[in-house]
């Protein structure tokens, strides 16, 4: 009896090991991603002459948001036809050069994780934006894993701590400021009831143009979990989702809405992703 009392703690001692190595492993590649490989062979793209670019980046090395992702690409493609825009969608890097960036109106980080660009890629699209391109980012790519500080600064604008944990997906009403861009409120109804994991950050958006917020004071934004205890915090009544900036000669976009498939099937959400793109021509 002995020995078989030793063998079962000695398993459950193994069980318990492994379950921390497992979500310290799970962790860092949320905060840090890996493996990490970069695409640098420019893919052969034609340009129609006579219709706006759009460039649909959803590469990720941390967290994958794969249901959005799968969900987004059709809804993308129906802007398209009816928009008459040239959509390119990719997980490959290797478009990130000045020469094929400069035809996009707009680049956008779709749930975009982790490092996924190298350096002279980063520099190819700071310099896009900065000489009048758009960067727009939805959810994940406002993340911290992305470890890239023009990126934070110029999309972001303040600094990812947690999203809401207990419970996860929240119902909440999303209200649209009245004196944000025209194009961008275009048939945005001024308040919609959207339920997302909504993330919360350390500070307000700094330098931006607020086109949306929540009540931060009706949601749970408790994200303690494990030894994770000091992320029981929100941003207080006026919560940010969605803002906006110029950057240089060329701006940007960002909304931490996008969790789920299911947010792709919201007129309002996908509405003001649209109305993105089209600010992105303006």
């Amino acid at each position: 009896m002995k020995k078989i009392g030793k063998v079962v703690l000695w398993i459950l001692l193994c069980l318990v090991v492994f379950s921390v190595a497992a979500a310290s492993l799970f962790f860092y590649k949320i905060k840090n991603g890996f493996p990490v490989t970069y695409e640098t062979e420019k893919p052969v793209i034609q340009f129609p002459a006579d219709q706006p670019a759009i460039l649909v980046f959803s590469k990720t090395t941390a967290f994958r948001h794969g249901e959005s992702i799968e969900a987004s690409l059709p809804v993308f493609s129906k802007m398209a036809k009816q928009n008459n825009w040239f959509l390119y969608k990719t997980e490959d890097g290797g478009v990130f050069n000045p020469e094929q960036l400069g035809h996009f109106r707009a680049v956008i980080f779709n749930n975009s994780t982790g490092p996924v660009l190298n350096d002279e890629q980063q520099k190819a699209l700071s310099q896009y934006v900065e000489s009048g391109g758009t960067l727009i980012g939805i959810h994940g790519a406002g993340d911290n894993s992305h470890h890239w500080p023009w990126y934070e600064i110029n999309l972001i604008g303040t600094q990812f701590s947690h999203h809401s944990l207990d419970p996860h997906l929240q119902k909440t009403e999303v209200h649209v400021e009245i004196n944000a861009d025209s194009i961008l409120t275009k048939k945005l109804s001024p308040i919609w009831t959207d339920e997302d994991e909504w993330y919360v950050f350390f500070h307000q958006p700094e330098g931006v143009q607020i086109l949306s917020y929540i009540d931060g004071d009706k949601i749970i934004p408790n994200g303690n979990m494990l030894w994770m205890k000091d992320k029981n915090f929100g941003m207080g009544k006026y919560h940010p989702v969605a803002w906006y900036r110029t950057v240089g000669k060329g701006k940007t976009f960002y909304t931490s809405m996008g969790h789920s498939k299911d947010v792709w099937q919201r007129p309002d959400f996908v509405r003001t992703v649209e109305n993105a793109i089209r600010w992105s021509m303006n």
